[in-house]
């Protein structure tokens, strides 16, 4: 019962500590203007919380960039044979989530 409770008083900890050592924007910082990556380390903070609707209010291509990454090591793993057709077209379809995201961040909201 002890070590389930340090786990989940560290883990509690890890979350803070991220919260408060986020990395800067470079971007954001020479223009003052929002990234299209811009909100995903919150966003994915949210997400290893276990706070879905949160993360996808925060950065909404966060999901889709994670099954983009993990699809990409199975890949690389276990190749098959129309490997790059399949990254290719991922990346595309992840691309312009990303891509109509910003511009809804940008000019809608």
């Amino acid at each position: 019962m002890i070590t389930i409770t340090f786990i989940f008083c560290s883990s509690i900890n890890i979350f803070d500590w991220l919260q408060n050592h986020l990395l800067t924007c470079p971007f954001k910082a020479l223009t003052g203007i929002d990234c299209p990556g811009c909100g995903f380390q919150r966003s994915l903070i949210a997400l290893f919380q276990g706070n879905f609707h949160k993360s996808w209010l925060l950065y909404p291509p966060t999901i889709p960039l994670i099954f983009l990454f993990v699809i990409a090591g199975i890949l690389y793993k276990f190749p098959i044979k129309h490997q790059s057709l399949v990254l290719k077209t991922l990346i595309l379809v992840v691309g312009n989530f990303v891509m109509i995201s910003y511009l809804y961040k940008m000019f809608i909201q």
